[in-house]
């Protein structure tokens, strides 16, 4: 029997609800089946603060990516940002019982799971353990130490904390509006898998998502995640800025700069004004375009400040640890005029902007090649990638039922059994907490 099996990425950001839904074609590359996007209500700076708002415009995003797949969604992959996430390095090692075996993937485990125990301040939680480099009895810079001899395993992790209640009113959003959560990922290491490539994530490589409420970093280095950040400030607080120095409404304020905004003051004459309705039979408002990229330049140049911050605590003056390619700009806040220009002056360093096209098959709609989708396309790849999906039969079409696949099934292919990720495994125990939380 023919079946389809698809894949689905759920971005809950601050400004929108994007569900995009996917399956890998024969080249590799990912080819959009369907997509719904719905406003964002119920989530400040990356974070859930009314439920019912939010159930409401994610079931608004799902039920127009269905329509538009004729597909039935099941199980969705979520992203996770905000205030509250931090990381942490942190070094651990285990003593193997018989080192005249070779390293397998259980010690790797059984390294991590207990990197997974470390205690966290009351009401925080692990979301993800990355290993950085490995070192085997002292030998160092190990990046994959599976099939090598050892009796004493090392390693150095990233670990990025979330607290707990963040994550449950996201699991408690998916469930309520009829969901599955597959899994949850950061979202600045969803959007570097969309639009970084492999040579950018070696050579060294800054990505800042400037998102509605929050700007995301991620800092990679010799193809290894070294440093991610949430920042609480984005494109919203912009727009606030806007509203205020004008005296106008907020939508007002959103057009204004998508039209004629820009990072960079000496762009505009003095000369060039726009003229905006007033409100109830009042007199129109002219702006001077000037002064309205005074107040974004103002703004914008605090972000990017915030964010040269986080890469020098990163340790970027290091020659060691120089990002050779530079900063890559990506997010709905990247499409603001001579952004890149600015981030430039402010930080030295090659910055160009990041299109989640690489990865997407050439017919794509030229919609979701945006900077805007980044996250949602980053988050439908690990959706793939992890065996996240859900199959469509063949002759089941005009019902669209779906058959969720078996989690184990999914993991099978071609009869090898890939082995669940300490992730995975965690993702497990959240479902299992959340039902019982009813």
């Amino acid at each position: 029997m023919e079946h389809t099996t698809y894949s689905v990425g759920l971005d809950i950001g601050t400004t929108k609800i994007v569900a995009i839904i996917g399956k890998e074609n024969e080249y590799g590359k990912i080819e959009v089946l369907g997509t719904g996007r719905s406003k964002s209500l119920g989530v400040h700076r990356g974070v859930v603060n009314n439920i019912t708002q939010t159930i409401t415009s994610i079931q608004q995003a799902v039920e127009q990516a269905e329509s538009d797949s004729g597909m039935k969604i099941g199980s969705v992959v979520v992203g996770i940002a905000g205030q509250h996430i931090r990381s942490l390095q942190h070094s651990d090692y285990i003593t193997r019982p018989n080192s005249e075996e070779v390293i397998n993937e259980e010690d790797l485990d059984k390294l991590c799971n207990q990197v997974y125990k470390l205690v966290m301040l009351p009401g925080e939680e692990i979301i993800h353990v990355l290993p950085q480099e490995y070192k085997v009895d002292g030998q160092a810079e190990i990046k994959q130490p599976i099939g090598m001899y050892g009796g004493r395993l090392e390693a150095n992790f990233h670990v990025v904390v979330g607290q707990v209640s963040s994550i449950k009113n996201i699991g408690r959003c998916i469930k309520s509006a009829g969901l599955d959560l597959g899994n949850i990922t950061l979202e600045p290491l969803a959007s570097s898998d969309a639009v970084l490539s492999q040579e950018e994530k070696e050579a060294g490589v800054a990505l800042i998502d400037i998102g509605g409420g929050t700007t995301d970093l991620a800092i990679f280095k010799d193809g290894i995640i070294r440093h991610t950040s949430v920042i609480p400030f984005g494109g919203n607080i912009i727009t606030d800025d806007i509203k205020e120095g004008c005296s106008i409404i907020e939508k007002q304020a959103e057009l204004l700069k998508i039209k004629f905004g820009s990072a960079w003051p000496g762009e505009n004459k003095d000369n060039e004004i726009v003229s905006i309705p007033g409100l109830r039979g009042r007199e129109p408002k002219e702006i001077t375009l000037k002064n309205l990229s005074k107040i974004i330049h103002a703004r914008v140049v605090e972000i990017v400040e915030q964010v040269y911050v986080e890469i020098k605590n990163y340790g970027h003056e290091d020659p060691k640890k120089k990002l050779i390619a530079g900063i890559v700009l990506t997010g709905g806040g990247s499409q603001l005029n001579h952004l890149k220009q600015l981030v430039e002056y402010i930080t030295g360093m090659d910055t160009r902007i990041g299109y989640p096209n690489e990865h997407l098959a050439g017919d794509s709609e030229e919609e979701i090649a945006s900077p805007l989708y980044a996250t949602a396309v980053g988050l439908l790849m690990n959706a793939i990638k992890n065996g996240n999906s859900d199959r469509l039969f063949e002759g089941e079409q005009e019902e669209a039922e779906m058959v969720l696949e078996d989690y184990a099934d999914a993991k099978t292919h071609g009869g090898q059994n890939e082995r669940k990720t300490v992730f995975d495994k965690w993702s497990e125990k959240l479902k299992d907490f959340l039902d019982n939380a009813e």
